[in-house]
């Protein structure tokens, strides 16, 4: 959520900025609701302040034994007014929350400027495509020969998008996750946590998952709970409504969950096989940081999510996006996204945000800055390291055999009790 005054500061370029995002606010509404709360709550005070004075006169005649029933009924109107009023007020606020609820966060003013996904930049790549002497095998056709990936019996149980992993490709994927979760907490320094798969709306709201998402979560309505799509939700709201010190500061979080994924309105986008599925396995990285370390601590975490593609020897290249590609939430965003040879183009892994005091204000989180007295709100940050689905595509592409199995990239082996090839 935006400062109130921000807004007030700078209504054209919030506006703007909600276009350049594709979420388009009424900005002169929101004006014209925060000028008409304020109108009221000084004329609120003003009769709160006479109706303290005009008692005092009150208390004041009735001591003399004087009469003082004009004063009173006066006084009896004014409370009338003050109720009628914080009544209004009440409302105001109501109709302005639920206006500022949907401004975006404003990219910053390093953020590229674009139309779509097409603008998004390139700002660097790593590792080698390979070379292979035969024809290369999709990950699905590898997960069916390998007998490591089964969809019809997933979607048999669940439904689609629902895969089953058997046998190797369960042991890989659970190798990945413990590779990530030791490589972030024993190299990287972030503290591990293990979070609830199911998050209330307040947590969703804080995050800014809510109420702007809402169609593409899995809802319980028996319990009014959300099954979360990202382990940033129930993480970052640790803290919620909290006031940390300086010396708490960074915290840094690595957490593994599932994520649960309607991906309502993206068919015909990346759909085919293990590309895009509704439940997926992922290590979230999360930072809650003092606002003028936020643009470092955002790098670092970029390239922390980097290091674990670089151990496992994967291509990858990384992607500033533009305004027009940035989340409801997000200021700033890097998107790492991974080689996948046989699918011939790259997919993304994780996604990188800053988003600046905006996730903190909804939640409340905030610090007390040394030598101050009132508390400020501090900045969040966050990012996939990594993802699992995306990356076993490329695993499977990537380090495929002529003969049709698949190596096991060293780092990797000792979660794969030792195994060093899957093969049929």
């Amino acid at each position: 959520m935006l400062d109130i005054q921000r807004i007030r500061e700078n209504p054209e370029q919030i506006a703007q900025a909600a276009v350049r995002k594709k979420d388009p606010v009424d900005i002169p509404a929101i004006i014209e609701l925060d000028n008409r709360r304020r109108e009221v709550i000084g004329e609120v005070e003003r009769l709160k302040s006479l109706r303290n004075t005009r008692s005092q006169e009150i208390s004041a005649l009735k001591k003399q034994k004087k009469d003082a029933s004009s004063l009173i009924a006066e006084m009896k109107e004014v409370s009338e007014t003050i109720k009628k009023m914080d009544e209004s007020l009440s409302e105001i606020n109501d109709e302005l929350h639920q206006l500022l609820i949907r401004v975006p966060n404003v990219p910053q003013d390093s953020v590229p400027k674009g139309k779509s996904e097409e603008d998004n930049v390139v700002v660097s790549e790593w590792g080698e495509s390979g070379e292979y002497d035969f024809k290369l095998k999709d990950h699905l056709e590898l997960g069916t020969s390998l007998d490591i990936i089964d969809f019809t019996r997933g979607a048999k149980v669940t439904g689609a998008g629902f895969p089953v992993l058997k046998g190797a490709g369960a042991m890989l994927e659970r190798a990945l996750l413990n590779f990530f979760l030791d490589t972030h907490a024993a190299e990287n320094g972030y503290h591990e946590i293990f979070p609830p798969f199911l998050a209330n709306r307040e947590s969703h709201f804080g995050v800014g998952q809510l109420p702007k998402n809402e169609e593409q979560m899995y809802y319980i309505g028996a319990d009014d709970l959300f099954c979360i799509p990202t382990a940033e939700v129930p993480v970052t709201n640790l803290h919620r409504a909290e006031i940390l010190s300086p010396s708490q500061l960074p915290i840094k979080y690595c957490a593994y969950s599932a994520c649960f994924r309607r991906e309502a309105g993206s068919y015909g986008k990346d759909t085919k096989g293990y590309l895009r599925v509704h439940q997926f396995n992922k290590v979230e990285l999360v930072k809650i940081v003092e606002p003028q370390k936020s643009a470092v601590e955002h790098e670092a975490l970029r390239k922390d999510a980097e290091m674990i593609l670089q151990k496992l020897g994967l291509k990858y290249r990384v992607l500033e996006l533009c305004d027009a590609d940035l989340s409801f939430a997000g200021a700033k965003c890097y998107d790492l996204e991974v080689w996948a040879p046989a699918e011939g183009k790259f997919l993304e892994v994780s996604s990188c945000s800053n988003f600046e005091d905006f996730q903190a204000r909804r939640m409340n989180i905030r610090y007390r800055p040394e030598g101050e007295k009132r508390p400020a709100f501090v900045h969040t940050i966050n990012g996939s390291g990594l993802a699992t689905a995306r990356i076993i595509v490329a695993l499977l592409e990537t380090y495929q055999t002529k003969e049709g199995s698949v190596r096991i990239p060293p780092v990797l082996q000792p979660y794969m009790r030792g195994l060093t090839e899957i093969t049929s």
